[in-house]
């Protein structure tokens, strides 16, 4: 299967099914002398394992780590990183009866028209679980990332039809540890209390229904300089969309005022320059999202992601057989009644990766930059 890597320097490849012995990474590109532990990783992928709440799936995986290659005595060598998490609680005979037939909203339909066969058991690589070596690699590059300044803070902005009050203007008030900690109080990941009770009780009527919901996944990156990404066929908002969209669940991407800008005229969107209290350049507002002609510009850089409801569930739903006959069906196993709190941390390592494939790529971009580095 061609299409399971991403990035051009710092660059990832996952391998793995739902169901098969594991699902893992190898991360090619990372600088050597970084320090990295199992723990370093595992704290990423404790944000999407599953069995944390009523909200998501009840399979029990602790989702352990473990670092094959790579790292000597708590460093990197700058050798490939590979990552592995051995499965351990495969219910395989729970999607034995699907393999007859394609389910709504799923990919089962599309790998049998394009390699005539498929993994049925929990969708193999269609599967989110594929996203545990995203996840993996994410930790990595957010540490790279850290270690430079920059910080990515996730969320979930809406589950269903219930929204944050506050924007991401105003969350980007707060102190980056502060609004992580306030994420971390629920298991919607949702920084507002009272939002997240209010998405918990429409998500328990949604359950009781045998339906699912959907949300918007905001991201908030903090510490970017100017000027990383290109102008044409690796805008920095391009790839970031492209990666994004790589994950499983996303049908739409937007940054800054996305689709709002459309609405707009230019005095009204344009973000005018100005120079802050230290005289430096800054802008009097971002509906750019941080990104300008493809690069960053020095501000805050604001995207979201618009996640479907889990296609998976129990109520009646039609569709057809392998014999080309319409059959009712009702999909039986273990799911999520909602996708978005567990792809929050997908979305952000994903960023993080993009992130720092650009910052690699820019390293190359100036002359004064080559020389400094590497004139004695």
């Amino acid at each position: 299967m061609a299409g399971s890597s991403f990035g051009n320097i710092f660059k990832i490849t996952t391998w793995g099914e739902s169901h098969g012995k594991g699902i893992g990474v190898v991360v090619d590109g990372c600088p050597a002398g970084l320090s990295l532990s199992e723990e370093d990783i595992q704290v990423y992928l404790n944000r999407r394992k599953p069995g944390q709440s009523k909200f998501s799936t009840p399979r029990k995986e602790d989702d352990a780590v473990e670092i094959l290659s790579g790292v000597f005595e708590g460093k990197t060598t700058g050798t490939p990183i590979s990552l592995v998490v051995f499965n351990q609680n495969q219910k395989s005979k729970d999607y034995s009866e699907i393999a007859s037939y394609y389910r709504p909203g799923h990919a089962d339909y599309t790998f049998d028209m394009k390699y005539g066969f498929r993994d049925y058991r929990g969708g193999g690589r269609s599967s989110g679980r594929e996203t545990i070596g995203r996840v993996a690699a994410g930790a990595i590059a957010a540490k790279i990332l850290s270690s430079l300044g920059i910080s990515i803070v996730t969320y979930s902005r809406s589950i269903g039809s219930v929204e944050l009050h506050a924007s991401a203007e105003e969350l980007l008030k707060e102190d980056a540890l502060t609004l992580s900690a306030k994420i971390l109080e629920n298991p919607l990941y949702m920084p507002e209390q009272d939002t997240a009770s209010h998405a918990e009780a429409y998500l328990e009527q949604c359950i009781k229904e045998q339906n699912s919901a959907g949300g918007i996944i905001e991201c908030l990156i903090t510490g970017m300089s100017a000027g990383i990404g290109d102008t044409v066929f690796e805008k920095l908002d391009a790839n970031l969309a492209k990666a994004i969209f790589s994950i499983g669940a996303v049908k739409g991407f937007e940054i800054g005022s996305g689709f709002s800008a459309a609405a707009a005229t230019g005095l009204s969107n344009n973000d005018m320059f100005c120079l802050d209290e230290t005289g430096a350049i800054d802008k009097k507002s971002n509906h750019a999202g941080g990104i300008l002609g493809g690069m960053s510009d020095g501000s805050p850089i604001v995207f979201r992601a618009a996640i479907k409801p889990t296609p998976s569930i129990a109520s009646t739903q039609q569709t057809v057989n392998k014999q080309g006959e319409a059959i009712d069906i009702n999909i039986h196993g273990r799911h999520d009644p909602i996708i978005v709190p567990r792809a929050v941390v997908v979305v952000e390592a994903m960023a993080a990766i993009t992130l720092v494939d650009a910052l690699f790529a820019n390293m190359s971009a100036r002359m004064d930059s080559l020389e400094r580095f590497y004139r004695k």
